[in-house]
């Protein structure tokens, strides 16, 4: 599939249509759709078209990156200078940072046009983004399913064609699981290869930034413009200078496949598209094995535990104090706290901090806490020993297609599961990418993921290339949604 951000950036360069008028096409799309897809929570087309108007003006004086003048979006929980800035939490409603993150001011450096914030779950908490303030997303495929969470709006705008690509986080699969429901592309770089400066907090260890866009190559487009180490993220890292390539020696490829990946809960469907992927693989010269990861079975356990109890306490400065929402009435400055975080919180953010909290209690922190930061350390090692003979792990994204909104809202163990297949990933650290790799009953998307070892992220990336290259796939819009796009040129 060919890459839309190189595609309107050379429109925007051969003066074939200006990013002012690109930008007014997008914002028309968005206005036409989004009441029915809720992708977005905020808007900021004002700014956008005065952005726009900025980068015409860098395209004609020959200073234009691939990125400039391209309108994108921005998951709701990175902040940008004096834009409301909620995590789709009451708790944060009117909030309006003062700064802005790092992988923004990359972007506006480059002339990124943002048309405004999408919707996700509540503090990145959930695999469906049925948690926000300001309800579910709807799926552009089929708007009674899921978007995948937490990063729902933004693979949800980007299917639809309502930005170019999208910015998201994730924390244990927020940026793959969407993008496997939605039927797009969605790249978890390696923890610390994009700064995570100015990305409101959930879980700090295993949170990162990372693009959802159409294709691999505007994926890799993105990775390269918000990559390298800040000095205001010390867990921040430095990456190899120029363009992430794409192109792969196939033949000298080692992929392996986790058997641990295709358990019990798995769909037969995503099981059988998923080893069609692997079979074009084998075909095409790959050297292919089968491996273990047997501490795979603990995965989700740590991951919620670690999880939770960084929540706690990265959650515990909203307070109604000095921004966001503050109780009405209220007795004395506990009272006020006490119902602040009572009535500003959902339902699935207090279960997590008081999760959290319980496991790092005295009594608690020995039998989960640091049972949990033991057992991810074998989950560290067990991924760098198959790594020692793989280059790329092949597996699900999500264990089945999208579900129906609402289906496991009552459930949060069942939603839990939704994660199975990512959560190693993040635990460990590691970059992945999930891609289109068949369709379900409905013609529902089925994502795959591509794992590599940490810092090698040009190889999942060109691994993913040669798959959306030799297989391409793509699931149609809502018959509701109507096919034509105000976008195209």
């Amino acid at each position: 599939m060919s890459g839309k951000i190189k595609m309107l950036s050379d429109m925007l360069k051969s003066g074939k249509i200006s990013s002012e008028e690109l930008t007014r096409r997008y914002i028309s799309r968005i206005e036409r759709l989004n009441p029915s897809l809720n992708a977005y929570v905020s808007q900021t087309f004002d700014e956008a078209i005065k952005a726009a108007a900025r980068a015409d003006i860098l395209i004609r004086e020959g200073r234009a990156t691939s990125l400039t003048g391209i309108p994108m979006a921005l998951k709701d929980n990175i902040c940008s200078d004096g834009q409301l800035t909620t995590c789709c939490s009451k708790i944060l409603q009117g909030f309006r940072p003062y700064y802005s993150a790092t992988v923004w001011e990359k972007l506006s450096a480059q002339g990124a046009v943002m048309l405004g914030k999408t919707n996700m779950d509540e503090f990145a908490m959930g695999s469906a983004s049925e948690t926000s303030f300001y309800g579910a997303p709807k799926n552009p495929v089929d708007i009674s399913r899921v978007t995948g969470g937490s990063s729902g709006g933004s693979a949800a705008a980007v299917k639809a064609d309502m930005a170019a690509y999208a910015l998201g986080s994730d924390t244990g699969g927020s940026i793959r699981q969407p993008a496997s429901f939605c039927g797009v592309v969605g790249f978890k770089p390696t923890y610390g290869a994009v700064s995570r400066y100015g990305l409101i907090a959930y879980a700090s260890s295993l949170d990162q930034v990372g693009p959802l866009a159409s294709s691999v190559e505007d994926a890799a487009i993105v990775y390269d413009a918000i990559r390298g180490q800040d000095s205001r993220d010390q867990t921040s890292a430095a990456t190899p200078e120029g363009e992430t390539g794409l192109d792969i020696d196939i033949k000298n490829l080692r992929v392996g496949v986790p058997e641990e990946f295709f358990s019990e809960g798995v769909s037969d469907e995503v099981k059988s598209a998923i080893e069609a992927a692997i079979c074009l693989y084998e075909r095409a010269g790959a050297k292919v094995e089968r491996v273990k990861i047997p501490a795979f079975k603990v995965a989700l356990p740590v991951y919620y535990i670690i999880s939770c109890a960084e929540a706690s306490s990265n959650l515990g400065r909203y307070d109604g104090i000095r921004y966001g929402y503050r109780a009405e009435s209220f007795s004395d400055i506990d009272d006020m706290i006490l119902k602040t975080r009572t009535f500003g919180f959902g339902r699935e953010v207090k279960r997590r901090i008081m999760l959290g909290t319980y496991v790092l209690s005295s009594g608690y922190f020995d039998a989960y806490y640091k049972k949990a930061c033991l057992l991810r350390e074998r989950i560290i090692a067990e991924f760098a020993e198959v790594f020692k003979s793989c280059d790329v792990l092949l597996t699900p994204t999500a264990p089945t297609t999208a579900f129906k909104l609402g289906d496991k809202s009552a459930n949060s163990v069942e939603a839990y599961l939704a994660d199975i297949c990512t959560v190693p990933v993040n635990i460990a650290g590691l970059p992945a990418v999930s891609l289109p790799c068949g369709l379900g009953e409905g013609g529902l998307p089925i994502g795959l993921q591509i794992i590599a070892d940490r810092f090698c992220d040009k190889t999942a990336l060109a691994a993913a290339r040669f798959f959306e290259r030799e297989h391409p796939v793509s699931a149609p819009l809502c018959g509701e949604l109507g096919a034509k796009s105000e976008v195209e040129l």
